[in-house]
């Protein structure tokens, strides 16, 4: 698996923080208040996007990174408009670096797969701003497992290695399980996992009626939707409350339980928000309770779809 490290040789968290909502619902003291947080619970990975809230999600992590660049794992991805053109993303990043305030950034993701694109001439760019210094680790996110494969490939020709992938990953999306997460454990990829908690389902705030992205986003609403889905958050908050800890921390605990060991990155728009799932860092996640999370939602079938020999 490979190893990631700060500036200063310290290894990265195994969590990480997504800084989406800086700029946008965390407002400039709400966001320094989430690094804080985070900074102060042992999180040192920090994730940001060149398409997060118009660049100021990138422009306010910037602004904290401070002194304590060298101990920090900073991420942020290209590509997601615009096409995945070598050109385009070089461009891109070069805006991101500005508002970072960084000649380097530690790991640079491909936002998303581009069906008309060049995956070749991607990667090849990827691999000169790794040769030029300007990014550490090369990452992938939103990708099928053979497109990941796809670009392993090419990447070796290049002799750059794919470092990371970002998938979608929680209770209630375990699509991953069949493909992405073995492949990564077996391709020595970190699988950087996005969404624990479900765009908040997970944490039981819609069954309480208040409000977030699955009321006010149509992604979101379609994305989690099913009725099913609403039952095994419900089963999901009774568990916690069986346990004496919040649904929020389970549902991230649970993630990072899985035997890949993905790194869940977690978000939030205050503090108060964030607090379940910095819990999740400590929470003792156990066997019998990993699987009675499990048994809450359905296991998906494997590749080969043989079910009949799955143990």
């Amino acid at each position: 698996m490979t190893e990631l490290l700060t500036l200063d040789g310290t290894r990265a968290s195994a969590f990480a923080f997504g800084t989406m909502q800086f700029g946008g619902k965390a407002d400039e003291t709400a966001s320094r208040a989430l690094f804080d947080a985070c900074r102060g619970a042992g999180i040192n990975h920090f994730d940001t996007a060149y398409v997060y809230t118009d660049g100021r999600s990138e422009t306010l992590l910037g602004g904290m990174i401070g002194a304590e660049r060298e101990r920090l794992l900073i991420a942020t991805k290209a590509g997601y408009i615009g096409g995945n053109s070598a050109a385009n993303m070089a461009e891109q990043f070069d805006t991101s670096r500005q508002r970072l305030g960084l000649d380097v950034v530690d790991v640079l993701y491909l936002h998303h797969y581009d069906p008309a694109g060049d995956l070749r001439d991607t990667i090849e760019g990827l691999a000169r701003l790794k040769e030029a210094g300007k990014i550490r680790y090369v990452g992938l996110s939103n990708m099928a497992a053979w497109q990941v494969m796809k670009a392993v490939f090419y990447a070796g020709q290049m002799g750059i290695t794919i470092d990371l992938l970002q998938p979608m990953y929680n209770l209630v999306k375990r699509q991953a399980e069949v493909e992405i997460l073995p492949m990564c454990a077996d391709q020595g990829i970190v699988a950087a996992t996005y969404s624990p908690l479900g765009g908040g389902l997970l944490t039981g705030k819609y069954a309480r009626g208040e409000g977030g992205r699955l009321a006010d986003d149509a992604r979101y609403k379609k994305r989690y939707g099913q009725d099913w889905m609403g039952g095994t958050a419900a089963a999901l908050a009774d568990l916690a409350r069986e346990l004496g800890t919040d649904p929020a921390t389970l549902a991230v605990a649970w993630v990072a339980a899985h035997p890949t060991h993905p790194v869940p990155i977690i978000s939030a728009r205050s503090t108060e928000q964030l607090a379940p799932s910095l819990a999740a860092i400590r929470f003792e996640m156990s066997d019998e309770v990993y699987a009675r999370v499990a048994a809450l939602s359905p296991t998906p079938p494997p590749a080969t779809d043989r079910t009949e020999e799955v143990a």
